[in-house]
C-alpha cells in the first residue's frame, strides 16, 4: 500500500507544475504539533488565541480555587471553591475539545485539496 501511495504521489509530482507541486508538498501529514499550531493560523486566529487564553486563565482559577478549597474554614466556602473549580475544568476541557474539532476540520480540509490536486493531475494526465 505504502508504494502504491508514492507511485500515485510520483505520478501527480509529474503533472503537476513547479508552483502546484510546491503547493501539494504544503499538503502532506502533519504531526500534531503543526496541526496545533495550524488552528492559529487563518481568519479567525483572533477568536482561537483568545479561547486559548482563555483556557489558561481558566485553569489558573482551577489551582486557586483547588487551593483556596483545603484553606476553607466552613463546608460552605469549600463547596463555593469546589464548585467554581468543576465549572472552570469542564470549560478548559469544552474550550479543548473545539479545538481539537477544528483540527479535525483542518485535516479534512487538507484532504480535500490533495484529492483536488490529484483529480486535477489526472485529468491533465489523460488530455
Amino acid at each position: 500500500m505504502k508504494n502504491t501511495n508514492e507511485q500515485i504521489d510520483k505520478i501527480i509530482y509529474e503533472a503537476l507544475s513547479k508552483e502546484e507541486a510546491e503547493f501539494y508538498d504544503q499538503l502532506g501529514e502533519q504531526n500534531i504539533i503543526d496541526m496545533t499550531l495550524g488552528v492559529f493560523k487563518g481568519k479567525n486566529k483572533n477568536l482561537y488565541i483568545l479561547t486559548f487564553i482563555m483556557a489558561f486563565l481558566l485553569f489558573g482559577a482551577v489551582v486557586y480555587c483547588s487551593v483556596q478549597f483545603y484553606h476553607a474554614d466552613t463546608l460552605k466556602e469549600m463547596l463555593i471553591y469546589l464548585g467554581i473549580a468543576l465549572w472552570c475544568m469542564m470549560s478548559v476541557g469544552f474550550i479543548k475539545i473545539w479545538h481539537w474539532m477544528q483540527m479535525n476540520t483542518n485535516s479534512v480540509l487538507r484532504e480535500m485539496k490533495r484529492l483536488e490536486l490529484q483529480i486535477a493531475a489526472s485529468n491533465s494526465q489523460n488530455k
